[in-house]
């Protein structure tokens, strides 16, 4: 059982790679196991297309997308 991790712009970067499969647990962990870069509060997080608006109690199934979206700067 496996989440599909999609980091977009200068967070694939830091991710070393756009994509990346891990084993289906909870978000704390993932984030957890991620680090700093990509549990700040500017981050914002999709699960299978829909922005998280609060991360506590989420649970991961097999087969969902979870995409980490970077700060967006405008001008």
């Amino acid at each position: 059982m496996s989440v599909r991790l999609v980091f977009l712009a200068r967070l694939a970067d830091l991710a070393g790679a756009g994509e990346r499969e891990v084993a289906a647990t909870s978000l704390e962990t993932i984030l957890g196991e991620l680090g700093s870069d990509f549990t700040g509060p500017r981050i914002k997080l999709a699960l299978n297309g829909t922005i998280l608006t609060q991360r506590s109690d989420i649970e991961l199934r097999d087969g969902d997308e979870l995409a980490f979206l970077p700060p967006v700067s405008g001008g």
